[in-house]
């Protein structure tokens, strides 16, 4: 029993020693290859320097290798900020992934609200629109738009006062009566008959908003 206790344990020893060997040879590869690879780039990088060398020398640049060592020295020093703005750069790559299905919608928002104006016809006012403009701007200098400028609050006083409720319904009051006369056929009146006329309550509202009128104004063009 001794024995085969013995002999297991040596057995065991041995299985051991083999992983261990095994690893250590495994090592031994690996730092190889990378022995091998370490001396392949050191190759390619000196003939990539010469090349780049002969290259600068026949186009008449002198290499400052001064600059290129402080180059090389500020590049390492500065790695971090260098993975951070690739950091920003891959976060903003992701943001326009994450924001392409939301401009891609808004685009086809747009497109269909664009054929919604066009189906009612604001397209179309608006190119007719702007004929209104040429027409504007060919029909007026640059000096009548100053003086537009100059007055236009005095125009939009007018405006304003001219879209009062009861000025607007006396003008319309007119515009309808005037609808409503025959032009073409406007009988005449002699002398007395438009003096007998003129004797109606009628015309005599008609004389005293004239004459009411024409006084207000007067003492206006006075002032």
């Amino acid at each position: 029993m001794a024995d085969t206790a013995i002999q297991e344990q040596i057995n065991e020893i041995n299985r051991k020693l083999d992983i261990v060997l095994e690893e250590i040879n495994s090592q031994r590869l690996k730092r190889e290859e990378v022995q091998d690879l370490v001396s392949d780039l050191s190759i390619i990088s000196e003939d990539v320097f010469t090349n780049t060398v002969q290259t600068l020398d026949k186009a008449g640049v002198e290499m400052d290798y001064d600059a290129l060592s402080n180059l090389l020295i500020r590049f390492v020093r500065n790695i971090g900020t260098f993975n951070d703005m690739f950091e920003m750069l891959e976060s903003a790559a992701d943001l326009m992934k994450d924001l392409g299905p939301i401009v891609n919608q808004v685009g086809i928002d747009a497109i269909d609200k664009m054929a919604e104006f066009e189906k009612k016809g604001y397209v179309a006012f608006f190119a007719e629109a702007m004929k209104i403009m040429d027409n504007v701007v060919e029909h007026f200098t640059p000096e009548d738009v100053s003086a537009l400028a100059d007055n236009v609050v005095t125009i939009l006083e007018t405006v304003k006062n001219m879209t009062q409720p009861d000025v607007l319904e006396a003008m319309n009051n007119g515009v309808v009566i005037y609808k409503s006369m025959e032009t073409k056929d406007i009988p005449e009146y002699s002398l007395w008959k438009a003096f007998r006329a003129m004797n109606t309550p009628e015309m005599k509202r008609g004389l005293g908003f004239m004459i009411t009128f024409m006084q207000k104004l007067s003492k206006t063009l006075d002032k």
